[in-house]
């Protein structure tokens, strides 16, 4: 199987255009046209996981998070980056990561996946991300509205929440007049022609735009298509950061902590102290989530559960938010799985290996 190939269905999980700024997901070393033989699955790559890769014959690491975060101006193995990168060309193999747009989406992300650890329900978006939605407007006589509208929404246009095939039509009259080399669907080269027209308006994700605008553009019988591209700031259901969800029933605050524990697999959590006497509303963040807090608060959150929370940050919780910092590699440990069970599914037959080294540089001593 072909490298783009498989890039092709992580994209369709998570499309790196919602990744945030500072973020480098997507492929980092490999040839798109390369032949995968394997693909070894973990939650960082670095030299030993590219050994691991090597000695299990895969030749491509599919990584939450990235090796690179920035460019490289010098690569000598002077550091851990540099050697990785290296061993990975050295030896052909290709490096994907799948970092904060796996964490921005709500279907099959990371912070669903903890929801599955902690058994949340009703679960929803933290913090909404905005600039992810476009409204398309295009003109189409009127007999093929239907034809063109139905393209566009097998493309994946018209999706808002939980429904689809979304959209508006108006009716109006749309004039033109074909130039000498133009060879116009309907009127006569060098006349004004007034042709009865339908206005269809439908919202399209960001990462979708080329292929919606391609398949109208397909469907579409004019030469020249007249359509309008408008960035919304409307924030996605679907995307952004965190989430929060529903226990099926209320835990004491020491009954929670040990459920965390337990379900989390995580050696110790460093909590604050709350006035709540049950947790029923718990907000998650895979990873770095101290920027969530107050999104949690105002969510109405009893508990928060996330990761690398600094001191004063603690503080933030004020007695009506149990703040429970369980580890940066413990709360992500389970999108290994996640990732190994998707690729598992979508390339049945293929080897798809869940790595065996512990990657976590944090150890504890009791």
């Amino acid at each position: 199987m072909k490298l783009h190939q498989i890039t092709s269905i992580l994209s369709e999980l998570a499309p790196p255009s919602i990744q945030e700024s500072y973020d480098n997901a997507g492929l980092i070393t490999g040839n798109n046209e390369m032949d995968v033989t394997g693909i070894l699955v973990s939650l960082d790559a670095t030299e030993a996981i590219i050994d691991e890769a090597i000695a299990r014959k895969c030749n491509m690491v599919v990584a939450h998070h990235p090796i690179v975060f920035k460019g490289l101006k010098q690569i000598n193995g002077k550091n851990y980056v540099e050697r990785t990168i290296i061993k990975a060309i050295k030896n052909d193999i290709a490096i994907y990561a799948i970092h904060t747009n796996l964490d921005n989406v709500l279907e099959n992300g990371v912070n669903q996946k903890i929801a599955q650890k902690l058994g949340l329900t009703n679960t929803q978006i933290l913090a909404k991300k905005s600039e992810t939605v476009l409204k398309l407007a295009v003109y189409v006589p009127r007999e093929h509205m239907e034809s063109v509208r139905d393209a566009i929404f097998n493309a994946g246009g018209g999706h808002i929440g939980d429904c689809d095939q979304c959209g508006f039509v108006s009716e109006g009259t749309g004039s033109f007049r074909g130039g000498e080399n133009a060879n116009p669907f309907v009127g006569n080269k060098g006349e004004l022609h007034l042709e009865p027209e339908t206005k269809i308006e439908v919202v399209v994700p960001a990462h979708l735009q080329d292929k919606v605008v391609n398949a109208m553009l397909k469907a579409h019988p004019y030469e020249e298509v007249a359509f309008d591209l408008h960035l919304l700031q409307n924030k996605s259901l679907h995307v952004g950061a965190g989430l929060i969800g529903s226990l099926s029933k209320p835990l004491t605050p020491d009954a929670f902590l040990k459920m965390v524990k337990l379900n989390m697999q995580t050696a110790v959590i460093r909590y604050t102290n709350t006035n709540r006497n049950t947790i029923s509303r718990v907000a998650v963040c895979g990873g770095s989530g101290s920027f969530l807090i107050k999104n949690a608060k105002a969510a109405g959150a009893d508990a928060y559960i996330t990761g690398d929370i600094k001191y004063h940050e603690f503080f933030d919780g004020e007695n009506e938010l149990m703040i429970c910092d369980i580890g940066h590699f413990e709360s992500e440990q389970f999108t290994i799985e996640l990732l190994r069970d998707f690729l598992s599914e979508k390339i049945p037959n293929f080897a798809v290996l869940f790595t065996e080294t512990d990657t976590n540089p944090v150890n504890y001593f009791y």
